[in-house]
């Protein structure tokens, strides 16, 4: 049985943080005993992990550089969990994993997952740009450096991140957990107070620059001036996407848009508002590696539009469309020419992107890859 820790920053939701879920979701049992620890809480996935039998330790740290007490309860606690690996995630929890394991008296092998793109430094935290600038220097000491995507690989290379170190695997998806459902769609419909002929165009995503929700939302005013008198709602899901968000509400009204906008907060039932939609997007600006939303919604057979940052292009495909990141009139014509292929057309690209995700981002696969990979570095 090899034991793998992975350290990771913390356990809200994201895409990192759901990915672990499902690779602990779906793990060989039989061959891996894994334990997480995640240096701030246990967040909003630390209690669905557990329920999966996996034991998760939060360390309590505030949100920084991690200081030397979170260091030396991190040492502590690895060398009671007596790892074969050490699987870092994001920035501080791979820096924190490599300062604790080298105390450990012994050679345990130290991976690194980083989970978005590196589009310059500029837009950054203060704190975060030290890390990344340390992380680079650090680069030569983990056994290997995981990548999500191909872009984010080749920046942060150029960043003096080790190229020898590189591996990438990206995101995998379970089609048995999304997947198109017309009944759903039909009870999220009601749920929402949605009529069926309207057509949902969604963003999900937590309210943070890098999504570039005001990019999504301007779009949506542009489609609504091209489009009017047509049937449109937007459904924006996300942490932060909700009435006490005074910026976010301030825009909505600024643009005309109160009426046609559905703000439903942090949820857990991704899956569900998912088969609700028509259209999928991701706006970001920056950071994106491989968008899990993309994964998901191409899996629940909706077509998707996203801007060109990470690899959204690469997963998308022939299935959707790509427009350039900060012009809400490209993300608006995009949304036109899948609104004028018609129901019919938007549904054929919908199947073909489901069957995309099957191919070559099943989750099985890539569970299997990390297994390998962990295989490969204990003796």
């Amino acid at each position: 049985m090899i034991n793998v820790v992975h350290v990771i920053t913390g356990l809200n939701v994201g895409g990192a943080e759901r990915t672990l879920l499902r690779l602990l979701a779906n793990r060989t049992a039989s061959r891996f005993n894994p334990s997480v620890i995640s240096l701030l809480d246990k967040g909003v996935i630390g209690p669905q992990i557990q329920s999966l039998g996996v034991p998760v330790y939060p360390l309590g740290m505030k949100r920084g550089i991690p200081g030397p007490r979170v260091l030396i309860d991190l040492r502590r606690l690895l060398k009671k969990l007596d790892p074969d690996v050490i699987q870092g995630w994001m920035y501080h929890g791979n820096l924190a994993a490599t300062v604790a394991a080298s105390s450990l008296g012994r050679r345990v092998p130290v991976l690194w997952n980083i989970r978005q793109s590196l589009y310059g430094l500029a837009k950054e935290r203060w704190l975060t740009r030290q890390v990344i600038y340390g992380s680079a220097w650090l680069s030569r000491s983990p056994k290997i450096i995981l990548y999500n995507s191909k872009t984010s690989a080749s920046q942060h290379e150029a960043m003096g991140f080790k190229p020898q170190k590189t591996r990438i695997i990206p995101n995998g998806f379970d089609c048995n957990e999304y997947y198109p459902d017309k009944r759903m769609r039909e009870q999220v419909r009601k749920e929402l107070e949605i009529p069926l002929n309207t057509l949902l165009i969604g963003l999900i995503a937590r309210y943070h620059p890098m999504k570039d929700h005001s990019n999504f939302l301007r779009a949506a005013a542009e489609l609504m001036k091209a489009e009017e008198g047509m049937r449109i709602a937007f459904l924006l899901a996300g942490r932060g996407i909700d009435l006490p968000n005074g910026p976010l509400i301030e825009l909505i009204g600024r643009l005309g848009l109160g009426s046609k906008v559905y703000l439903l907060g942090e949820r857990q039932d991704i899956s569900r508002l998912m088969m609700a939609l028509d259209i999928a997007t991701v706006a970001s600006a920056w950071g994106e590696g491989f968008p899990n939303v993309l994964g998901e919604a191409m899996a629940c057979s909706i077509p998707c539009v996203a801007t060109d940052v990470g690899d959204s292009a690469y997963l998308i495909a022939d299935t959707g469309k790509i427009v350039p990141p900060k012009n809400p009139q490209a993300l608006a014509a995009a949304w036109q020419a899948l609104i004028g292929v018609g129901v019919k057309g938007r549904k054929g690209l919908g199947e073909k992107a489901r069957r995309r995700i099957a191919e070559h981002f099943n989750l099985s696969e890539i569970v299997h890859q990390y297994e390998q990979l962990y295989l490969e570095v204990t003796p």
